[in-house]
């Protein structure tokens, strides 16, 4: 038995560090450690199961070649070395014909580090001219709203949070995806915060909340703007702040104008006096903190609704003092390195195709048409939008799918060909956090198992068969943590760090106050509360509201949110539980539904057939239908990604999920 260190890359702010107990190679336990002080030695269920993911039945241990029609589970294991050469002739042969452009990558790096997204695998489908991925799924439209008004510049530390009188939660439920935050937040009740909670459910924290929004999904825009109106027209605008620090302060405060408290109260299903209680608690604490959710991107509004959030404490003068702000991301700490130095390969001027849009992409990109596609670090059947469409797509005898995955995913039944990928556990990873502003350099802490092989050896491989090679590259994965860190003015203060204690900071600090220690990285270094780039994007301009796409068809909204059991889709495979679909006691009633009763969930776009839930926990007109469901965990193999529609949110080029507008009736034999 030996102990070693790793760190969890997992898609989750908190980057926890970790304890493995190994015996010959094979993981028996992992707990977490105490370098980062947000962890405090715990970690969530879902990695201290981990073990059940790398070792459970499900797991690829060999490269396997499809025998019999897509989707019918008929496969012969083959070679590494027959796979590689059937990969490398079927590029071959696509180039010939008709151009790189046809092989499309397809991938998502929210639960990989530096070396296994990005990387070599960048660096092949650049040399190729392949065409271009928008990753979309989570943080285009966050992303897009944070650097237009703030440039790069992170956010509030976790750890601060504790130093808050007023904690808002807007669209995030940490109990499921960042759990280290509620800790945190209960130091700080304890010594006398108060906490507010805005989410269309009664989360667990919601429960205990001082104050609970409960919002329709998609009205957090003009909720945002009746409170930054409000607290201009009630003299709570720190405007000393706002004429040294921002710019567009008149511009914004008469677009919130249009928004009163009533009318966004009635826009977003609340009673008015809430959301005026609101408005002054946030103008009367001190510090205040706000964190922002991705759930409040996942609509049309989002990156309007995103930016006008992230306002607020610009507006009232929460920043200066530790404690108060906003966290988005933390991803833009300052740490002088980037994962270009590893793909050493400049961004290919290729065409662009969004991730959300796939399944009209294969349908309909011409002039080429997508022949290949690989996938990786992605189980997008399960993730990604018009699920049925996208099912039919990958059914094509005529599209060559390639996917590089730990275990047999519902994506991976749809492939031609399967390859076995390492766990974060078996390969060396470098990953920074974005909640916790730390960095990690982990070794493979346990034996790859079977045949699987890191994304850096695939494509490793990959690169020299087609002669892609260039004098000088970094290839292994040493020589690419070598050449990152190098290339970075704090590279080798940082490795020293790491060597040191484990793990890394900063230069300017793990808990940085915004306009003390860290200030906007725009180019005058001032927030741009109305930023020009931003309003040219938009459709119609920032913070513009589009209503509610429900329909007397269509009148409930579903939405998606994270399992706590799960990151998006993985660990679907150990899922159990089928789906069901939690509803109001109101709309169930009204539809003779009682909890267990079958269902069918539909629109426009398509059917899923599921079990029912009625909770008091989702507030009436919202339907809940947990993300990453697999097609096994609903009676008719489709989740809640086949009612998506199509659109897209205003910035981004996001991926709207919860404008899901659907219909329930029961399902009577």
């Amino acid at each position: 038995m030996e102990v070693r260190s790793s760190a969890c890359p997992l898609d989750c702010p908190d980057l926890c560090g970790l304890a493995v107990t190994v015996d010959h190679g094979r993981v028996v336990e992992i707990t977490g450690d105490r370098r980062g002080p947000v962890t405090e030695g715990f970690i969530c269920g879902k990695v201290r199961k981990f073990a059940d993911h790398m070792y459970g039945d499900d797991r690829l241990t060999t490269p396997l070649l499809r025998t019999g029609p897509k989707g019918s589970d008929q496969w012969s294991a083959i070679s590494w070395d027959d796979a590689l050469d059937r990969i490398t002739g079927r590029i071959q042969a696509i180039r010939a014909r008709s151009g790189a452009q046809a092989i499309l990558p397809y991938h998502y790096g929210g639960s990989n580090g530096w070396l296994t997204e990005g990387a070599l695998a960048s660096r092949l489908f650049r040399r190729l001219g392949a065409s271009t991925l928008d990753r979309t799924f989570c943080a285009a439209a966050t992303t897009a709203a944070t650097h237009g008004l703030y440039g790069a510049m992170p956010g509030m530390a976790l750890e601060d949070y504790a130093h808050a009188q007023l904690i808002v939660l807007w669209g995030v439920n940490p109990s499921a995806t960042g759990i280290h935050l509620v800790p945190v937040i209960e130091r700080a009740r304890a010594a006398g915060a108060r906490l507010v909670v805005i989410d269309p459910r009664q989360t667990p924290l919601a429960r205990r909340a001082d104050l609970h929004l409960a919002l329709r999904p998609g009205t957090d825009l003009p909720v945002a703007l009746a409170a930054i109106g409000a607290l201009f027209a009630r003299g709570h605008a720190d405007r000393e702040f706002l004429a040294a620090h921002a710019t567009g302060a008149d511009e914004l405060e008469r677009r919130a104008a249009r928004w009163t408290i009533d009318a966004a109260a009635r826009e977003a299903g609340i009673d008015p006096a809430l959301l005026d209680r609101f408005v002054e608690l946030y103008a009367a604490a001190a510090p205040a903190a706000i964190r922002l959710g991705y759930g409040i991107e996942r609509n049309r509004n989002g990156g309007s609704a995103a930016a006008a959030v992230m306002a607020l404490p610009a507006v009232a003068g929460k920043f200066g003092v530790r404690g108060g702000g906003f966290t988005m991301s933390n991803g833009d700490a300052r740490w002088g390195l980037t994962s270009e130095t590893a793909i050493a390969a400049p961004v290919a001027g290729t065409r662009r195709i969004n991730m959300s849009e796939i399944a009209q992409a294969l349908a309909r990109v011409r002039d080429p048409g997508i022949e290949m596609l690989f996938v990786y670090n992605c189980n997008p059947v399960a993730t990604a939008p018009d699920q049925r469409a996208l099912i039919e797509q990958l059914e094509r005898d005529d599209l060559f799918v390639v996917v590089h995955e730990q275990v047999m995913t519902d994506t991976a039944r749809l492939a031609d060909l399967v390859l076995p990928a390492t766990t974060f556990l078996e390969h060396r990873e470098v990953r920074r956090g974005y909640g916790t502003m730390r960095l990690y350099d982990s070794p493979a802490v346990a034996a790859p198992v079977g045949e699987s092989r890191s994304n850096n050896q695939l494509f490793g491989a990959l690169l020299e068969r087609l002669d892609l090679v260039r004098p000088g590259d970094a290839m292994t994965d040493d020589e690419l943590v070598a050449a990152t860190f190098a290339a970075g003015a704090h590279g080798p203060a940082l490795r020293a760090q790491i060597a040191r204690d484990g793990v890394a900071v900063p230069p300017e600090g793990a808990t940085p106050i915004a306009f003390v220690d860290s200030f906007p990285a725009t180019a005058d270094r001032k927030i741009h509360l109305v930023s020009a780039a931003l309003d040219r994007e938009a459709p119609h301009g920032l913070y513009h509201y589009r209503p509610d796409p429900g329909s007397d068809d269509y009148p409930l909204a579903l939405i998606s949110p994270a399992l706590a059991t799960q990151i998006s889709s993985m660990f679907g495979q150990l899922r159990k539980a089928p789906g069901q679909l939690q509803m109001a006691p109101a709309d169930a009633a009204s539809r003779g539904l009682a909890s267990g009763d079958r269902v069918r969930v539909w629109n426009a776009s398509g059917e899923v057939a599921c079990v029912v839930k009625v909770t008091s926990e989702v507030r009436p007109g919202v339907c809940v239908l947990a993300k990453g469901l697999w097609r096994r965990h609903t009676r008719n193999g489709y989740t809640a990604n086949a009612l998506i529609p199509p659109g897209l949110a205003d910035l981004g080029g996001q991926a709207a999920y919860n404008d899901a507008r659907v219909q329930v009736a029961k399902v009577v034999d």
